[in-house]
């Protein structure tokens, strides 16, 4: 993808606005990069961006595709002033907030998919990956918020089981937009919801996400870690963040981590 000047500029400032940047040009995942850096002492804020990771990572281990500079590859360090029971809703206050910018730069409407995809028309077309720093004694825990967002990839890129699944915001528009536009709008964007969550406004930002909940009243399947499998009506995360599903025998069930797959028709 074609870098624009704002791109060159912060590779070779080190800085995007007030923030530290470490830029890499492949790296195997920029979520291990950044929680490296952070244990070692990078300030909350830095962003660690890769044009490509070898072994981009997604959720229960699975791996994230990503084409050199195609798309957004990286992880902020966060310190945000949270309880630790609270640290989990990261994720959904992120997905609101990559909806947000996304809406905010190029005019479409994304949805989410509970815990942690960003959709258009939906195809998944981005990702988070949260994770903290069990190592820290003192001070708030460090957590690293990495986001992954297909930008230019064409849709013949995506084959096999993928065309059915993924996007970009080129294929899904029909149009190219700015990597460094929309990370500048990603990082503000996830920065005030974090403000927010840390002055207990995560109901608020629940409310925002539950308008954008692409799968709610979809009939899905929940493979949990356990390996047990839960199907039925998903009901959306209540004031937790924690996923309900709705069986066919009329019982709820909690679902706090799992593949969330939509029923086949």
């Amino acid at each position: 993808m074609h870098m624009d000047e704002q791109w060159k500029k912060m590779i070779s400032s080190g800085r995007l606005e007030e923030r530290n940047v470490i830029s890499i040009e492949s790296v195997d995942s920029t979520n291990t990069l950044a929680m490296k850096k952070g244990r070692q002492g990078a300030v909350t804020g830095t962003l660690v961006i890769a044009e490509t990771q070898s072994k981009g990572r997604g959720r229960l281990g699975k791996t994230w595709e990503s084409p050199t500079g195609a798309g957004l590859y990286f992880s902020i360090i966060l310190r945000p002033k949270l309880l630790p029971a609270d640290l989990p809703k990261i994720t959904l206050g992120a997905g609101l907030a990559v909806c947000k910018a996304i809406e905010r730069e190029t005019g479409l409407s994304p949805g989410l998919k509970w815990p942690n995809d960003i959709l258009l028309k939906n195809r998944k077309c981005g990702g988070i990956l949260t994770e903290t720093d069990t190592m820290a004694t003192t001070g708030p825990a460090m957590v690293v918020l990495g986001i992954g967002l297909n930008i230019t990839t064409p849709e013949e890129a995506f084959s096999g089981s993928l065309a059915e699944r993924a996007t970009s915001l080129l294929a899904a528009s029909g149009r190219i937009f700015s990597r460094s536009a929309l990370l500048t709008a990603i990082v503000q964007e996830v920065e005030e919801v974090v403000a927010r969550m840390e002055e207990d406004d995560f109901p608020e930002i629940l409310a925002e996400w539950r308008e954008r909940d692409g799968i709610k009243g979809k009939e899905i399947s929940c493979v949990e870690v356990g390996g047990r499998v839960v199907s039925g009506i998903s009901l959306g995360p209540d004031e937790n963040g924690v996923l309900h599903v709705q069986d066919s025998a009329g019982s709820v069930h909690q679902v706090l981590s799992g593949d969330i797959n939509l029923a086949s028709k």
